[in-house]
């Protein structure tokens, strides 16, 4: 018998091959094969995020967070938009984020 999961799986197309489908623990993926940046995808990736229970990024310490999140593309148009400095070809940069403490004691 073949779990209900496995009957919904769609066909082999493009990189995407079905025999390669497993439970993975702690991690979520959710993209387009046509590449296409959309606000639907973010909300699908923060409905995973919050209903993995158990993800291998999970740490033991609360003051500091578990690391889980999810990883976006570089939003182009909005930086040059919003960057007051003129930036290199689109994909020839990259974007980080560090959480730093507010008061110097921290």
């Amino acid at each position: 018998m073949r779990h209900a999961s496995q009957a919904a799986r769609p066909a082999a197309q493009g990189l995407y091959d079905p025999r390669y489908e497993h439970d993975a623990c702690g991690v979520g993926f959710v993209a387009t094969l046509s590449g296409e940046a959309s606000h639907a995808l973010v909300q699908q990736a923060l409905t995973v995020l919050r209903n993995l229970e158990h993800r291998g990024a999970t740490g033991s310490d609360p003051d500091t967070g578990d690391g889980a999140g999810i990883l976006l593309q570089v939003p182009d148009a909005f930086l040059r938009a919003a960057a007051d400095f003129p930036l290199p070809a689109a994909g020839s940069y990259a974007v980080g984020m560090a959480f730093l403490p507010v008061a110097e004691d921290e």
